[in-house]
């Protein structure tokens, strides 16, 4: 019936109105999220249904009826915004590009011995057709391997080819979750996939969660499992000397305290003497202010309702435990490079808070910064293949890559 159609594409194109302006406000910040993220990332497959729906429904109405140019308006506006939003996820490539130019210089791909390949410079098409089916015959995941006592959440899981190349960087990947939710099994597996694919050994790990742990057994337990890293990781081909570390959301800033807090032996209690170290980094979408001296919106709700009730131990002082908590108020001229990653349109982590700790990162630290900010964005942009995270997950390669291969170069002094 005409009127279930125009009942869908309505709903169709509030979902899209949403992805390209999402619904201002931190009382629909969660709602606005899910479906824009959504949205957003399945443009091409909520065309092509679009199409598709209106195509039928031509064929069964024509164009005579009441309301038919009503119809045909409303979705003719989903799918200009579908387009758009297919236009702007195909932009992520080039925004990675030009932040990796930025700040590493024009040259910098002299550096990557195996760049460019053909699927580092053209759109897997397969691969973004049926975003859900994520794996790859040449490499091979090993699962549930104990880093320390207590049980799953103290597991992780080794990502790698299975030819087992020799001497092989390590990619470290934190999940998010709001530091109370999440597992190693649901995030990073684009970026694992390909990574491992060109002979990376990647490593997914669990943490223990709030409101059961408290502020900092999420980070001393990640720093556990760079020790079994430093021990155990070459069984796998691993060189374990060469150590970056990623994440996204509550996993960004864990991966940040991370890089920034090597050798802090507060955050190593029992194990002083593990090398912690950091050789690269790249948050995405990373939460960097547990204070907001950033300024970001709705950190303030975030602060009262998350942090304080459930993720802080119970005795933290404001400010000063919180701010020993936050990337932002942890750089130091030590820093290893970074690459930060955060979408324009994200209503959980306000992108407020990237720049300001970008902002502090290239005013203080020796390290190239490098940052991209991704037009048309939500939280979780890099959850499945899709257009804009196949972009991203390359230009992640691409930085990675070249931290590793000048690294001796960027060790020497001066």
């Amino acid at each position: 019936m005409p009127d279930a159609f125009l009942t869908r594409q309505l709903v169709n194109l509030g979902l899209a109105a949403n992805a390209v302006r999402p619904a201002p406000g931190a009382a629909v910040g969660v709602p606005a999220f899910f479906s824009g993220w959504l949205a957003g990332e399945l443009a091409p497959h909520l065309l092509g249904a679009t199409a598709f729906d209106t195509g039928v429904h031509l064929l069964r109405h024509g164009i005579r009826y009441r309301r038919a140019a009503l119809d045909l308006a409303v979705a003719g506006a989903s799918i200009a915004a579908y387009s758009s939003l297919i236009a702007g996820g195909r932009r992520a490539a080039a925004e990675i590009e030009h932040a990796l130019v930025e700040s590493l210089g024009p040259d910098y791909r002299q550096a990557i011995a195996r760049d460019p390949m053909p699927d580092d410079v053209s759109t897997p098409w397969r691969t973004v057709a049926m975003p859900f089916r994520m794996r790859d015959v040449n490499v091979t995941r090993v699962r549930r391997l104990p880093y320390a006592p207590g049980g799953r959440r103290f597991e992780l899981d080794v990502v790698h080819h299975r030819d087992k190349p020799p001497g092989a960087p390590v990619l470290l990947q934190v999940h998010g979750g709001a530091w109370v939710l999440g597992n190693k099994e649901q995030q990073g597996i684009p970026l694992m996939l390909h990574m491992a694919g060109r002979g990376w050994v990647c490593v997914a790990v669990n943490y223990p969660l709030s409101p059961r742990a408290r502020w900092p057994e999420h980070l001393v337990a990640l720093k556990r499992a760079m020790q079994w890293i430093r021990e155990r990781s070459a069984d796998y081909g691993a060189d374990p000397s060469f150590v970056a570390v990623t994440g996204g959301s509550a996993g960004g800033h864990l991966a940040a305290m991370m890089a920034l807090t090597a050798g802090d032996p507060s955050l190593q209690p029992g194990f002083e003497e593990v090398d912690t170290s950091l050789t690269a980094c790249v948050p995405h979408y990373g939460v960097y202010d547990f204070t907001n001296e950033s300024g970001a919106r709705f950190a303030t709700q975030r602060l009262n309702s998350l942090l304080r009730p459930y993720v802080m131990s119970r005795g933290a002082t404001y400010p000063d435990d919180f701010r020993a908590a936050s990337p932002l108020h942890r750089v130091t001229r030590k820093a290893p490079p970074f690459l930060v990653l955060h979408g324009r349109n994200d209503t959980l982590v306000p992108i407020a808070e990237a720049r300001a700790f970008v902002a502090r990162l290239r005013e203080t630290t020796n390290s190239p910064v490098a940052y991209a900010e991704l037009a048309g964005a939500q939280h979780g942009f890099d959850l499945f293949p899709s257009l804009r995270s196949t972009g991203v997950v390359r230009g992640v390669a691409r930085f990675l890559e070249w931290c590793h291969a000048t690294r001796s170069e960027r060790a020497q002094p001066g």
